[in-house]
């Protein structure tokens, strides 16, 4: 009897401390989360915790505590973690430091450094319950914590810019048997592009934009794009229905601009694909290690606020059962056109083994991106003549992988850094093309 109330009475106590926390998290101002994490880890039995998110382009690990250093994500345990996803724990003189990815669903935020006299597997646990507990909050509290917002920059952002990125989703969506994951250059200074993705129900919807010109009606044009997408799908209407309202939005308040585009539709119960082009370069399928040529070619379309222009269009659907482990690549010409040095453009097929290559050595697939945009940013000196932006969809029904990738079973890894991705001037064999 005397065991079942020391039980009870520990239970309550616990459930005491996690109302407090979780109460406090909910009311905090985003500034002071910094003190929060350290009061958390010392409640859960551990020394201290620090947050650190990732910056706007992904080259550094920002800590909220503005008193402490910067880390590289390419280059630095905690990088590792964040590139992995995956535990990473390092053995001091001091005590232990275990680096946690933060993540937002497939979103990825940052890390959690917490530090501890000494780790076991409670501690261990304790220790991916404050990072799943401290994403949540920092999600919570992104949306309207310019604090927040403006730890993630490292330099001015033009106003179009601003305007667009206010539009923008996270660069990753997903559900369990589906992935949506984007990246977009010049990160501070945007013209026309943009992407979007969102999950309803079994329905996994990727979109993809360039709008006519580099300036801020470019940037008017494509929020507008995107806002009347979201306004269609959000009332249930099909893909050409969708293409419709924003024709006609378009044809109304701004119409000397134009959009291409691609919006896709992907049942992740079934693998059926559905897509309508809008003048935009053609959709890629990747499968088994290969290109598939022409498998998502259409004919041609208009732009999105061309046809009130031009008369009535049809716009045409067309659809494709996808296999496990598909990819479907949308990307805009500013990826293919980037010139280096030598004048020569980075290319579709560099384009497509570089991501082929990088997903074949296990990297996420956000991870492929990441690396993939910072190649062709430095192929063009960091100093993009046009907006590049790469979404990727993959279709991954096997439950196994989905649990990994949602990082609920994540593996502790001591401390080692990552390989390179292939570099984008290496010499390599053409793509694999069926």
């Amino acid at each position: 009897m005397a065991d079942e109330d020391d039980r009870a009475a520990t239970t309550g106590a616990d459930e005491r401390l996690l109302e407090q926390l979780l109460a406090e998290a909910s009311a905090i101002v985003p500034y002071r989360l910094p003190a929060l994490a350290d009061r958390c880890a010392r409640a859960l039995g551990l020394d201290s915790a620090t947050i650190y998110l990732a910056d706007l382009q992904q080259h550094l690990l920002i800590p909220l505590d503005e008193q402490t250093d910067r880390l590289p994500v390419d280059s630095s345990e905690a990088g590792w973690a964040y590139r992995t996803l995956s535990p990473r724990v390092h053995d001091s003189r001091d005590g232990v430091t275990v680096w946690l990815p933060m993540v937002d669903g497939a979103e990825r935020l940052g890390v959690l450094g917490v530090r501890a006299g000494v780790l076991d597997g409670v501690r261990l646990r304790r220790c991916r319950i404050l990072a799943r507990l401290l994403a949540m909050v920092v999600t919570s509290k992104r949306t309207y914590s310019d604090w927040l917002v403006a730890r993630t920059r490292t330099q001015c952002m033009t106003l179009p810019t601003e305007m667009l990125r206010a539009f923008l989703p996270p660069h990753s969506v997903g559900r369990t048997g589906a992935l949506s994951t984007a990246v977009l250059e010049p990160a501070y200074a945007l013209g026309g592009d943009a992407f979007d993705h969102s999950v309803t129900r079994n329905i996994l919807h990727a979109s993809i934009f360039d709008a006519t010109g580099h300036d801020l009606s470019s940037g008017l044009t494509t929020a507008m794009v995107m806002a009347g997408c979201r306004n269609a799908r959000r009332s249930r209407a099909d893909l050409p229905s969708t293409i419709g309202t924003v024709d006609q939005a378009l044809a109304e308040w701004l119409p000397e601009q134009s959009c291409t585009g691609v919006l896709c539709r992907l049942d992740v119960d079934t693998g059926m694909l559905q897509w309508c082009n809008c003048g935009h370069p053609p959709p890629l399928l990747i499968r088994n290690e290969r290109v598939l040529e022409h498998a998502l070619e259409s004919p041609p379309q208009p732009p999105m606020g061309l046809p009130f222009r031009l008369g009535p269009t049809h716009r045409e659907v067309h659809q494709t059962t996808l296999e496990p482990g598909d990819r479907v690549l949308l990307y805009t010409d500013g990826v293919t056109e980037a010139r280096g040095e030598d004048g020569k453009a980075f290319g579709l097929d560099r384009f497509t083994d570089f991501i082929i290559r990088s997903s074949a050595a296990g990297r996420q697939p956000s991870e492929v991106l990441r690396l993939l945009i910072h190649a062709i940013l430095e192929r063009q000196g960091n100093d993009l003549s046009d907006d590049a932006t790469i979404l990727l969809v993959e279709w991954h029904p096997d439950t196994r992988r989905s649990q990994a990738a949602s990082h609920n079973t994540p593996a502790v890894h001591p401390a080692r850094f990552g390989t390179r991705a292939p570099s984008p001037g290496a010499t390599t064999s053409p793509p694999r093309r069926a």
